[in-house]
């Protein structure tokens, strides 16, 4: 049964196209974690950002191991939240080409609806440049796949268009938060095992060791060019507008208290007259007597 509807929060949107972003010379994937309600709609909330052990121009592999890492991480992550968190698709990204899935992604999209049918998957298109504009433009699409042969034909697999809607949040999650600072780490470690792997051969020269070396220093030094520092102010405006919201609540706060003061001493003053009234009819009624 194909999924009815997508809905991904704001904050775990920001960490999947900031992911995209981050390169536009190879393709990138993560993992979304959510829940899926008795409509068949998903509700993503989280982002896990994979490491890519062979960085591809147009190709991804998620292994085994990611994935039950991934597992994990939604198990941990449900006991937290009190809710049944799991692993509910796969993104990735698709710089200077066209968002529509190739067979290959489609391929590998059947392959994980046979372990889940829920399983959905986003492609972020990135670093377009629009013929008319001139201006680069993003688009994503969320699809699953779809056996179009006859019984016991060989299979014949067709992208199936999802509707997706982003769900906006005034703050941005504690998952996303730890994900989005995951990034340059991810991306340094990526640096780094590749220069490992170009160092590991003896027969090198000195001159070469020594430009890889450089290439490798050069790659780290643009990692915090291009994301640390940003991400870093991004998080520090994104602090410095919390505690302007803290202090506006703070305020709100003692602005009610004060309502809520000036509301106790009128029913103090409206109690006061009918205990009188009430001592002055029982002396009438004593009098009567």
């Amino acid at each position: 049964m194909a999924v009815n509807c997508v809905h991904i929060d704001s904050d775990a949107y920001m960490v999947c196209l900031t992911h995209a972003l981050s390169t536009e010379k190879e393709e990138v994937m993560g993992l979304l974690i959510g829940e899926i309600d008795e409509t068949r709609v998903l509700h993503i909330s989280a982002v896990i950002m994979l490491r890519r052990s062979d960085k591809q121009p147009d190709r991804v592999e998620i292994s085994p191991e990611q994935l039950s890492a991934a597992s994990t991480t939604a198990e941990n992550l449900a006991h937290e939240l009190q809710r049944p968190m799991r692993v509910l698709g796969w993104y990735h990204s698709h710089p200077h080409i066209t968002v529509w899935p190739s067979h290959v992604d489609v391929r590998t999209q059947a392959m994980y609806q046979m372990m889940d049918e829920g399983f959905i998957g986003l492609i972020f298109s990135v670093f377009n440049q629009d013929k008319t504009t001139k201006q680069c433009r993003f688009q994503v699409t969320c699809f699953q796949s779809i056996n179009q042969s006859p019984e016991g034909e060989a299979p014949q697999y067709m992208r199936l268009e999802i509707p997706l809607q982003i769900i906006r949040r005034d703050s941005m999650g504690k998952a996303s938060l730890e994900s989005l600072t995951e990034l340059p780490k991810i991306l340094s470690q990526e640096e780094e095992d590749e220069y490992v792997r170009s160092s590991q051969g003896h027969h090198l020269d000195l001159i070469s060791r020594i430009y890889n070396g450089s290439v490798y220093t050069r790659a780290i030094c643009h990692i915090m060019e291009v994301m640390s520092g940003p991400l870093m102010q991004t998080l520090e405006s994104r602090l410095e507008q919390n505690h302007h919201k803290v202090s506006e609540l703070l305020q709100e706060k003692e602005r009610l208290t004060r309502s809520l003061s000036g509301f106790d001493d009128e029913d103090k003053l409206l109690q006061r007259p009918a205990r009188a009234g009430t001592s002055l009819a029982m002396e009438d009624d004593q009098f009567g007597a």
